[in-house]
Parts: structure tokens; sequence; C-alpha cells
């Protein structure tokens, strides 16, 4: 189910003030794959304020490399408008590639030639050097530089990954487009990045970001969730994670396959999803809680059962946004 307007619609008055560094109104693209027509985003609208850190979310599929695509003047949408730092994106596509950054989700840099090298090129390209912008890359390429004379296609994922994001920043960009840049790399790895991206949020850079990692979301200051090329909610991670409907409760067994079966086909159930080591619950009738739960596992003969009720994370809400729940107490 699609967001109602108002929720796409909450940002808070100082947010809403700010200059909108990216907007996007009512774009659609369709792709023809064996004469069928597959839509790839549906109409989606939205706008990103300068210095903001802004999340597209979801899962593979869902439309993100698409929007990024036409944002980067990579792709033609069928329909609608966008503009990135006040440029249309089919007319004034020169000057956006000026501006902009853009780190693709698979890593695209020339894997035969040295790290230096391909910084070095990229620099080139924008008439720029690495001497000229190593303050704003210093943080970064630090980390890499002791394996300058490396090829780029020896070096580990996330060395790959700072490079990449080296060549990005190298004609300091005003806005940063990063198409799932912590995909296949180590937790070390994915913590560092973000670090970094806050790094260049305090320099002022505005950061379009993608993942499918739900937890990455709390990273942002503001994200959509995406599904099957509709945005299904714009917010703050925490607004989002406030807004969920009914009340969660964590469920825990010694047997946990079973538990699994017997959970999904209680009456009361209206959703259940595994969570790390526990079964994430919401009841139909939102009156019901610990007791009945406890008291339906004990029927089932489970035993080492633990029930907590918990604050609903972002993938809970996604969850729940894909399969809207029904109105508390039914």
């Amino acid at each position: 189910m699609i967001a109602d307007k108002k929720n796409i619609d909450r940002i808070d008055s100082s947010r809403n003030m700010a200059v909108k560094v990216i907007r996007v109104e009512n774009i659609v693209k369709t792709y023809t794959i064996n004469k069928t027509v597959v839509t790839a985003l549906h109409g989606i609208s939205f706008e990103v304020a300068q210095g903001e850190i802004f999340g597209i979310i979801g899962p593979d599929g869902a439309g993100k490399t698409s929007l990024f695509r036409i944002l980067t003047t990579l792709l033609l949408a069928d329909s609608g408008t966008a503009s990135v730092d006040g440029f249309d994106v089919v007319k004034d596509y020169k000057a956006i590639r000026n501006r902009v950054g853009y780190m693709p989700g698979r890593f695209s840099l020339y894997q035969d030639l040295t790290v230096e090298e391909n910084l070095n090129f990229f620099a080139t390209i924008f008439n720029t050097s690495i001497k000229e912008n190593y303050d704003l890359i210093k943080d970064i390429y630090s980390q890499i530089e002791p394996f300058k004379k490396r090829r780029a296609g020896a070096l580990s994922g996330g060395m790959k990954q700072k490079l990449a994001l080296s060549c990005a920043l190298i004609h300091r960009p005003s806005v940063l487009f990063l198409d799932e840049p912590t995909t296949g790399v180590d937790a070390v790895s994915r913590k560092e990045f973000w670090d970094m991206l806050k790094h260049l949020k305090e320099q002022g850079i505005t950061i379009l970001v993608s993942t499918p990692y739900m937890d990455e979301a709390s990273l942002c200051d503001r994200v959509a969730l995406l599904q099957n090329g509709s945005i299904l909610s714009i917010d703050t991670p925490e607004n989002i994670s406030n807004d969920f409907p009914k009340k969660l409760w964590a469920v825990h067994a010694e047997q946990m396959l079973l538990l699994s079966k017997h959970l999904h086909q209680w009456t009361e159930t209206e959703s259940c999803f595994s969570f790390g080591e526990n079964y994430h619950l919401v009841l139909k009738d939102d009156n019901k809680g610990k007791n009945e739960i406890e008291a339906f596992l004990l029927q089932q003969q489970h035993t080492g059962i633990e029930i907590k009720q918990i604050h609903a994370n972002i993938e809970d809400c996604f969850m729940a946004l894909m399969k809207p729940l029904s109105p508390k107490g039914e």
C-alpha cells in the first residue's frame, strides 16, 4: 500500500524551509522485457534538502538503481520531472554531471589501473587534481594511499569502496549519489563508510544513498521506503518506527522451527516474521497480549518461552507497510 500524502509530506518546519537540492515529481519508468512491459517506478515524488543524508531503502528490484540512473542523467524517465541542484535532468544534463558524484552499486573503476591512476584519471576528466581537492578526500583516501600503486582489481571489497568514493568526490561535487555502497563489504567497513558520510554531510554535501540493509536507515536524516517502484513512506527513521500501528511482541522458545509453524497457524496471528533469535509477532486483536500468547504456546507444549513487548524497527515497519495491518481491536 502506498503511504498517504499526509505521511509523505510530514517534514519538520526547519527542513521544509531549507533549499531543495533534489526534486522528483511523478517519475515513471518502464522497461520492455520479452514483449512484456515492466514498471520499475510508479510515479514517485520526493524532495531532498541541502546537506541532508536521504536514504532510499528497499530490497533488490525495488527500483532504486533506475531512480539513481535517472537522477544522474544516465537514463531517461518515461514521464515526470526531476531536478538536481536546480538543473533539469534532461535539459541540463551536462551541468548536472559537473556537479554530482555518482558511485554505482557495481564497482566500475578501471581494474587494470592502479589506485593512484584511477584517481588521477577522474580528476583529469573534471579539470582538477588530487592535490587541489585532497582536503575533501583526505580522510578516505589516506586509508588506501599506502596501496596507491596496487591495481584496483586486486583491492579488497572495503578498499574498492573507498577508492570509488574518492573518485566520486575528487571534483568536489555538491550532491553525492551512492547506489548500495555497502553491499558485499564487511561490517567494519560498513561502519567506517557511514562515518565518512557523516563527515561529508558536515562539509555541506547533500547525499542520496540507497541500501537494502534496513539497519542503515537509522543512520539517515530521512528515508523513503521503496517497494516495487512505489514509495510506501517518507519520514525520519524515528517517526516511521513510532508510527507502527499496533503492539509488537518478540517471542522465543526452545524449538524455534516448531514455534514458527504454530505462530503462523494460530488464528490470532496478524503477522509473524523472523528477526534474529526471535519471532516478531503482531496479533489481530491489540487488546490481547503476553498472557494469550503464553497460554497458546503452553497449549502447544512449548518450553523455554520468552515473550516481551518491543519497539518496532524500520524493518518491522517496512513489512507492515507491504501488508497493511488491521485496525486495533479487530
